[in-house]
């Protein structure tokens, strides 16, 4: 989303970070983003939320029928109305990583996904998040300072200060 201050981003053998404006746009697209606090719009159901990805552009398939399969794919079958005051917090986390799929992104990026959620529903996040990953052929970078989380993890690299502190484990 911003461009950094310093060095490069190299993703999918691509340098990110010298793509043009309208190259970074199309990069985006292959991405999904699931946010800690996450980042629904209270007005809109379940079903708006997960659609927002993709209103500005032309796609190939049936935008609310899309939503509610994701929808239906993370457990909120029969949800797609509820606006997010009525769902729990697993619940709106749940609509965060369908609106994230949207898109059907190539790689998923969360941070703290499980942040403000107690450990059972956190748990149950993550196992969605891998369940996914594996089904989807997703690659997952997650951002956590949850060493449980971090242990389910394939690859962990310890950050200090912005800066890699540890050797990837």
């Amino acid at each position: 989303m911003d461009r950094p201050d310093a060095g490069t981003i190299t993703a999918d053998a691509r340098e990110v970070t010298a793509l043009s404006r309208s190259g970074l746009v199309a990069y985006r697209r292959t991405l999904g983003f699931v946010f800690q606090h996450f980042a629904l719009l209270p007005a809109l159901t379940a079903r708006d939320n997960v659609l927002l990805p993709v209103l500005p552009y032309r796609v190939d398939f049936d935008r609310p029928a899309r939503a509610d399969q994701l929808l239906d794919e993370v457990g909120l079958g029969g949800r797609e109305n509820s606006l997010p005051s009525q769902l729990s917090g697993g619940q709106r986390q749940r609509v965060a990583i369908a609106r994230a799929l949207m898109g059907t992104p190539r790689l998923l990026i969360a941070d703290e996904p499980t942040g403000n959620l107690d450990s059972t529903t956190g748990s149950e996040i993550i196992d969605l998040l891998l369940e996914l990953r594996a089904e989807r052929g997703l690659t997952v970078i997650l951002g956590t300072h949850d060493e449980a989380l971090a242990a389910r993890c394939d690859r962990i690299v310890h950050l200090h200060d912005g800066y890699v502190a540890a050797p990837a484990a």
